[in-house]
């Protein structure tokens, strides 16, 4: 409570002094920096017969200097307000795909509340069929909003060929390491959405989920770093948005995108239909990872209670993976009336995961050196997974601007395999002497059904409130079988190894939120949200768990204050929730590695983290800047539990017993130089402090430590054809509670030309070519058990990427902006293994 009231109290003194104006000394007199006002100017935008032109982009640029300070995106009636405009001079420009842009102005403003209103412009349209839409000018490639960063892939060449994890190393304030788990200034609590909506295949596993999205598709991330009481409770860290790429026009397209590599190689076909009110898009993408070679090497010491040393054990291997990932979808729209639409998809994903350890030596001795045991095994993984998600929307909107209700339904099912089998055989003949294997089939299904209506009160004021209700039903079939040498597999008897467990989980929710602008230049938007979470759990053999029902109340507070000339400082705070996924509940046993074998905890309870958080951002000469700073501590933290087993077996499994706190500071810019050339990057850092909170002293663990990360990318327009540009990406060392893990880095370069007006592109690219390999190592120290880590992954790879897009597009009414299901709620599995029924 003291850090986060001292922590307070310095956003407020950081606030006060962000509105100084420059050149301060305590004297009376006129600021250097204009004072916002409370200009303001409106309009509507319409097409040449009159008809509104919804979403089109109005942009406030200030006369003297040429820049662009603020905007706006009309609503579906074309109706816009520009609010809290400063003293000045301002020219009004107004956009929209397939028309004329528009320039109004300059106007006049001496910071007293004038106001101008435009009245009804007419938009010319461009031509009325076109073979290929070309919008002339770039979106920056970082973009901050009122309540998120916005990273628009679709200006980054050099990720081409690659999937949603090359993407995610390249947005500020997140992290991926060498597995694709992502973080969020260094929390794996997230949740990852894709065009506003979950799946399944995401709850099981991020990491999974990632490589199953093309790069190409992609055409934006969005990262919220503190959501709104409309945002499920859970996701402690943040949630992240992936919008992929969709054509709004009338007629017909299709594109074709391709790579091939010496790691993996790719083909993705898409394909839209409009016409009128109705639309129809169908598209698949698949891709194959093979020959992905790495080492793996592990060292154990296991001691008794009086630190004698009850063994030492050496292991290693070489690694063979392989995968092939798919992702289909069909989907349609259709506009009722003018305030009336509806939208269903269909979409489907595939997994298919293999990783071969062939001879991994395994020597076990005791703490006088002789030899326990030894063995030769080779050990075969399969991680095999399919996804069905099915949704169906309604929208109404109004004639007031803003006010909207929607109804919205999702559908997701999630079937896995989770499959091992491990066969020893004799050091110096090879024969084999016994094998293990573990069969363990999972079910994950969700429904979800959810309310929401918003409603603005004049012009300043806006009231949103829902209702939604979760319903999970998820399975795991485990099976463990043994046999002596070749002979039959038996089953192995008793609950703990082969067994069904069954788990139910609802979760009702209602939240009401409010948005405030007020005095000069400032806004507010507050909400709460309360939820109230049920859960069953049983085994086959009619065990029940008594796992209680419990509510939770959740607050958001956003506060921010524009300081004039795209300034702007903001301040939030909220609290959220994080339950545990059945990764961290399954309770089946891994045994994958007879030395390390791990297992989930059903009857584990969420966590609880309360976040703070303050920015400031700034625009000066071609340079956008954004400093931040917050602040995150977090209870019944879930964390890693080992004992041992034997004398030479480290099991793991997970209790509420942590207590971690994070204090960071993010900045990021982006530089245009000259017209040619950009770079853009940032720098994330954040001061860890992790307690386990047990009170035998021989068991109490803690660590603190700094962490950094940071990346840098960087364009180079050669001419109208041809293009360069190079990414490059760094994690420091990870502080774990009982140790670290070792950081690395990566980088690419990438050389493109477009030919055929831009209808078709061909690029080539090249990542981590020096050296070829990334080292990893991990090391964990208690009272107990010492255990080094080390992987190596062989990842140098060099491709060849190819597009084309073929059809006619002609510029009709836009179609309405999507709303879809999302829930962001539960703690997932970081590890490219885990899952909602993995281990």
């Amino acid at each position: 409570m003291k850090r986060s009231l001292l922590f307070v109290l310095t956003l407020m003194s950081l606030s006060a002094f962000a509105q100084m104006p420059s050149g301060y000394s305590g004297a009376k007199g006129k600021s250097a920096q204009p004072e916002v006002g409370y200009g303001k100017i409106t309009g509507q935008i319409l097409d040449p017969e009159n008809q509104p032109v919804p979403f089109a982009t109005i942009a406030l640029i200030n006369v003297k200097d040429g820049k662009t300070i603020d905007g706006t995106i009309a609503d579906e009636s074309g109706k816009f307000i520009l609010k809290s405009i400063p003293e000045g001079s301002y020219k009004v420009s107004l956009s929209f795909i397939g028309f004329d842009k528009i320039e109004k102005g300059p106007y006049s403003f001496s910071g007293k509340g004038d106001t101008y209103d435009l009245g009804k412009v007419n938009m010319e349209s461009v031509s009325q069929e076109l073979d290929e839409v070309v919008v002339e000018g770039q979106r920056e490639l970082m973009e901050e909003k009122v309540d998120r960063i916005v990273y628009n892939a679709e200006q980054d060449k050099t990720t081409t060929g690659g999937d949603a994890t090359d993407v995610l190393r390249r947005v500020p304030l997140l992290s991926v390491d060498l597995d694709g788990n992502v973080s969020m200034r260094g929390s794996s609590n997230i949740k990852v959405l894709i065009d506003n909506r979950p799946s399944t295949i995401s709850a099981s596993s991020i990491a999974d989920a990632l490589k199953q999205i093309p790069a190409d598709q992609i055409k934006s991330v969005e990262v919220i770093t503190s959501p709104s009481a409309r945002y499920d409770a859970e996701g402690t860290g943040g949630i992240i948005n992936i919008i992929t790429k969709k054509n709004n026009l009338q007629g017909t397209s299709v594109s074709v995108n391709s790579s091939a590599g010496l790691r993996g190689s790719n083909l993705g076909v898409n394909a839209s239909y409009r016409k009128g009110r109705a639309g129809f898009t169908l598209g698949g993408f698949g891709r194959a990872g093979y020959n992905i070679k790495g080492d793996f090497d592990n060292e154990q010491t296991l001691r008794s209670s009086d630190q004698t040393i009850l063994s030492i054990t050496n292991q290693s291997a070489s690694t063979m993976t392989n995968m092939l990932m798919g992702r289909y979808n069909l989907g349609f729209d259709y506009e009722l009336n003018k305030y009336n639409w509806i939208n269903a998809s269909v979409k489907f994903g595939l997994f298919n995961f293999n990783s071969d350890q062939d001879d991994r030596t395994s020597e076990t001795v005791n703490g006088d050196g002789a030899l326990l045991n030894e063995n030769l095994q080779d050990i075969s993984t399969a991680n095999l997974s399919n996804t069905v998600d099915v949704s169906l929307n309604y929208i109404k909107t109004f004639e007031t601007k803003g006010k909207e209700f929607s109804i919205l339904s999702l559908y997701s099912q999630n079937s896995r395999t989770n499959d091992f089998e491990n066969i020893s055989k004799d050091t110096d003949t090879e024969d084999v002497l016994s094998r293990i294997k573990n069969d363990n089939d999972s079910y994950n299904k969700e429904f979800t059904i959810q309310a929401d209506y918003v409603n603005p009160i004049g012009e300043k004021q806006i009231v949103e409130f829902g209702a939604k209700n979760i319903m999970r039903v998820v399975t795991s079939d485990f099976t463990y079988y043994t046999a002596d040498g070749n002979n039959a597999y038996q089953e192995v008897s008793g609950a703990g190894f082969s067994n069904v467990f069954d788990y139910n989980q609802n979760v009702t929710a209602g939240y009401v939120s409010y948005t405030l602008d007020f005095l000069k230049g400032y806004s507010l938007k507050a909400g709460g949200r309360y939820e109230y979470t049920t859960i069953t759990a049983n085994f086959e053999d009619e065990v029940e768990l008594d796992l209680p029902a419990y509510g939770v109340l959740v607050p958001s507070v956003n506060i921010s204050k524009k300081l004039g000339l795209g300034n702007t400082i903001k301040a939030a705070y909220n609290r959220r929730i994080q339950r545990p996924s059945l990764r961290f509940l399954n309770p089946n046993v891994d045994a994958s590695n007879p030395k390390n074998i791990s297992q989930g905890n059903p009857e584990l309870d969420p966590e609880y983290t309360d976040n703070f958080e303050i920015s400031y951002s700034t625009f000066k000469k071609g340079t956008s800047l954004n400093f931040s700073a917050f602040m995150r501590n977090t209870n019944g933290s879930i964390q890693q539990v080992r004992e041992i087993v034997g004398q030479d077996t480290i099991r793991t499994t997970y209790q509420n017993i942590g207590e971690e706190d994070a204090y960071g500071v993010s900045v990021f810019a982006n530089i245009k130089l000259g017209k040619k050339f950009m770079v853009n990057g940032g720098v994330d850092s954040y001061y860890s402090i992790m307690n386990n909170n047990v009170e035998d002293p021989v068991y109490n663990a803690s660590n603190s430590g700094i962490v950094l990360s940071g990346r840098i990318f960087g364009s180079y327009k050669v001419n109208d054809n041809w293009s360069f540009q190079f990414f490059s990406f760094f994690r420091g060392k990870q502080v774990q509670l009982q140790g670290y893990q070792t950081g690395f880095y990566m980088y690419s370069l990438s050389l493109n030309r477009s030919f055929n007006e831009d209808r078709g592109s061909i690029g080539f690219g090249a990542e981590n070519f020096i050296g070829g390999k990334m080292k990893r190592t991990s090391e964990i120290s208690s009272a107990y058990i010492d255990q080094y880590n080390t992987n190596v992954m062989y990842n140098m790879n060099f491709k060849v990427n190819f597009s084309y897009r073929f059809g006619k597009l002609s510029v009709g009414q836009p179609r309405r902006r999507g709303k879809n299901v999302d829930n962001n709620d539960l703690k997932e599995g970081g590890d490219s293994n885990g899952g909602m029924m993995n281990n």
